[in-house]
């Protein structure tokens, strides 16, 4: 049944999008590795790791695009758990360095070596085995997501002020994986990675195999939100986003439909986390910087808020023109570029590219058509009598006995 729920929840416009994911997902790894380099129609491995690390930012757009344009709930935070994903998985990357890292030892990664750590730390026990990692990108981020929803839920923190605790989420995180003593790597983070599952992770059969795996965790995503967005809950989301005090007023659980929303984009956010790592081969607490985070905004705002494949096209697009233009002489000046191009959108795009593209033609839309239909019915004996008036002081309903209903103010005549 749930399955059934998933595939019938696009419509016709997700169709194609899950259509496209689904050809990535076959086409790239065949142009990668089926074709030889000397062809024109060679894909190179970094561009492969290049776009992978794209799908894995339209992942984390997405997962934002199901809290802020469905629920209302403007996370400035959701960094944070796509850092916390990527460091459960870098840990157990690191786990698998083994003797092959700069101190050879067996157990400690080298930077714990260098440190003068006596033994491996409880918290990373276990993450020498993969679904151990698996299980932890899940249950970490979604059980802080949890606990953070359902005391800021409660305690009815919305608007301005939720984002801004959120944000302090994320800068407090950041604050404490700099440290050097808390056993993530400090400053420099988690790096030099070797194996994910007995496979080179720099070898192109890995690196094609991590793309098609982030094609198909963006589609299933999809589907997920899709799923829940179209379902009674969903449209209960949808009301709250639109007025919050009306729908507790109508008996709902406002606070249990937010935490339950937000701990599932956090898993979102946190799966992207870790198909990110082994794809850019490092992960340090830059990730969970506040500038990120509202950079994740700005990606679902230019594509298109609450259209879920809009906010996927946006990080898509702005992380292009980044790579694009920080290369070159408009390097220094791309932060005052993105920063217009997030203006610019709010004012003259506030449904975003989508939202532009979905427009219909001049001459041809909603409003000329419920126009042309009323001019036509009203040339028709039906729509003459639908457009007489029904009430008012220039038509009484007759009453039961059969006078017609006074205006207001006027006395009745006597029965």
């Amino acid at each position: 049944m749930i399955t059934r729920r998933l595939l019938e929840a696009p419509d016709g416009r997700g169709r194609l999008f899950l259509a496209i994911l689904i050809g990535l997902a076959v086409l790239v790894p065949l142009l990668n590795l089926a074709i030889p380099p000397s062809s024109p129609l060679h894909l190179p491995t970094s561009m492969v790791a290049l776009w992978g690390k794209y799908l894995c930012y339209a992942l984390l757009a997405l997962s934002l695009d199901l809290v802020w344009g469905y629920c209302g709930i403007l996370s400035l935070g959701h960094g944070a758990f796509f850092a916390l994903g990527g460091y459960a998985m870098g840990m157990y990357l690191m786990r698998q360095i083994g003797t092959r890292g700069v101190y050879a030892h067996p157990v400690l990664p080298d930077f714990m070596v260098f440190l003068n750590w006596p033994e491996l730390p409880v918290y990373w026990y276990g993450f020498n085995w993969f679904a151990y990692a698996a299980a932890m990108v899940f249950l970490v981020p979604g059980a802080l997501a949890f606990v953070f929803g359902w005391f800021a839920f409660r305690s009815r923190v919305t608007g301005v002020y939720l984002s801004i605790i959120t944000q302090a989420l994320t800068y407090a995180l950041m604050l404490g994986f700099f440290r050097n003593n808390l056993g993530f790597g400090g400053n420099n983070g988690l790096t030099d990675f070797k194996d994910i599952l007995g496979f080179n992770v720099q070898s192109a059969q890995t690196r094609a195999a991590l793309f098609a795996l982030s094609a198909l965790a963006l589609a299933l995503a999809y589907l997920t939100a899709q799923a829940v967005v179209r379902s009674k809950a969903g449209k209960v989301l949808v009301a709250l986003r639109d007025e919050e005090s009306r729908t507790r007023f109508l008996g709902y659980r406002v606070e249990h439909y937010k935490t339950f929303v937000f701990t599932l984009s956090a898993v979102m956010a946190a799966v992207a986390g870790a198909l990110y790592v082994p794809q850019v081969g490092i992960i340090n607490p830059s990730e969970f910087a506040p500038a990120n985070s509202i950079e994740i905004v700005i990606w679902v705002a230019v594509g298109g808020r609450g259209t879920l494949i809009g906010a996927a096209l946006g990080a898509v697009l702005v992380n292009y023109a980044k790579t694009t233009f920080t290369t070159g002489l408009l390097a220094p000046y791309w932060l005052f570029a993105l920063g217009g191009l997030f203006v610019l959108v709010t004012i003259f795009l506030p449904k975003g590219i989508l939202g532009l593209l979905a427009r219909r033609p001049l001459g041809r839309n909603a409003n000329s058509d419920r126009t042309a239909a009323v001019a036509a019915d009203v040339h028709t004996p039906a729509g003459r009598a639908a457009k007489r008036p029904s009430g008012g002081e220039g038509h009484r309903q007759p009453r039961a006995g059969g006078h017609p209903v006074p205006p207001c103010g006027v006395a009745q005549p006597a029965e």
